[in-house]
């Protein structure tokens, strides 16, 4: 089989690889269909310090079970499936209340094991999700980008009263507002950002309101137009963004940070308190592959407005970069395998 491998830093090859035996436990996919995330250009620029080479990156990935291991029934071959990355133990703290996303033994497909960029894969059964023949293929493979989102609202329970502040129109931004608009109809949703043609994507994502902060100031938009947010998620990860969001951030709002950022930021206690304010951050997500699947069922959200790029896999080098260089049009890229 054919895998795109990370070999060390700056280094992609397409390698010839054996097709990989499921273990206990595990089911082979045969891909279909991968999505290209910032995480897999991090692995591949040596920026991920938890990736170890040689990497077989990808974790957005759907496909086809081919084959199952000991323990697994026979019947789920053939069956339509998206991969959920997140591996966890089970059994430690964060696993026991519900949080395998952050579990003390964490392993991520594509990170820590090889991931979904390549003809086949073997991954956990339990992490095989059955896709209805009513969603797409399309679809499916968004399924993962949108947990990102979904794993954000399971924490801070957005309502229809919220007004929401997204900072960053890149895909969390995109998804977030999505799910915030359609799944939990919330009445105001603004997001902020530098580039207008990925402003116009959030409207076209369901955004009442968006700001282009090149030439305008954010707090004074904000003023100008009376609004205090009551919700607000950083989806740009900025380490400027946290105070700046406390300061603008309406008394007993929740303030989301969904980044990874190592440089440091200062904040002022007193605004957090002041106003007794929450900050959550998130990672990943906790078992919210079955809650997306019935929002694309029921028509809640729209993968499609995201996806703006396609190539076959032996294009990945090009995809890749077009992912990390076309800021202006391009969103999500699809690969074929």
């Amino acid at each position: 089989m054919k895998s795109i491998v990370i070999a060390q830093p700056n280094q992609l090859v397409i390698e010839e690889r054996a097709i990989p035996q499921p273990s206990p436990g595990d089911v082979r996919v045969k891909i279909s269909l991968a999505g290209i995330c910032g995480s897999d250009s991090h692995i591949y620029h040596g920026h991920n310090p938890f990736a170890k080479y040689p990497r077989v990156i990808g974790h957005e990935f759907f496909g086809v079970i081919e084959a199952v291991g000991e323990g697994v029934e026979e019947t789920r071959v053939g069956e339509r499936v998206s991969v959920d990355p997140v591996v966890s133990c089970g059994h430690c703290y964060p696993c026991s209340i519900g949080k395998p996303n952050v579990c003390t033994e964490l392993v991520v497909l594509g990170v820590h094991r090889d991931g979904g960029f390549s003809e086949y894969a073997v991954v956990p059964a339990r992490n095989a999700h059955h896709i209805p023949d009513d969603v797409s293929d399309e679809f499916a493979v968004m399924v993962e980008p949108f947990t990102i989102a979904a794993n954000v609202a399971g924490q801070v329970q957005p309502i229809e009263q919220d007004c929401a502040l997204i900072y960053g129109a890149g895909p969390m931004g995109l998804t977030s507002v999505q799910v915030l608009k359609g799944v939990y109809q919330v009445q105001t949703v603004i997001v902020v950002d530098r580039i207008p043609e990925r402003l116009e994507m959030a409207r076209q994502s369901g955004a009442d309101y968006v700001i282009d902060t090149t030439h305008l100031s954010l707090p004074d938009e904000l003023a100008r137009r009376g609004y205090r947010p009551t919700l607000i998620i950083d989806a740009a990860c900025h380490p400027s963004i946290l105070q700046e969001a406390i300061t603008l951030a309406s008394p007993a709002a929740r303030i989301v940070l969904m980044g990874f950022s190592a440089d440091p930021c200062t904040v002022t206690q007193q605004g957090i308190t002041s106003k007794e304010l929450s900050i959550y951050s998130s990672r990943l997500n906790a078992h919210k592959f079955p809650i997306v699947i019935d929002w694309l069922r029921a028509g809640l959200i729209d993968p499609s407005k995201l996806i703006t790029h396609r190539y076959p896999y032996q294009e990945v080098v090009s995809a890749m970069a077009t992912f990390e260089n076309d800021r202006h049009s391009c969103c999500k890229v699809i690969l074929r395998f």
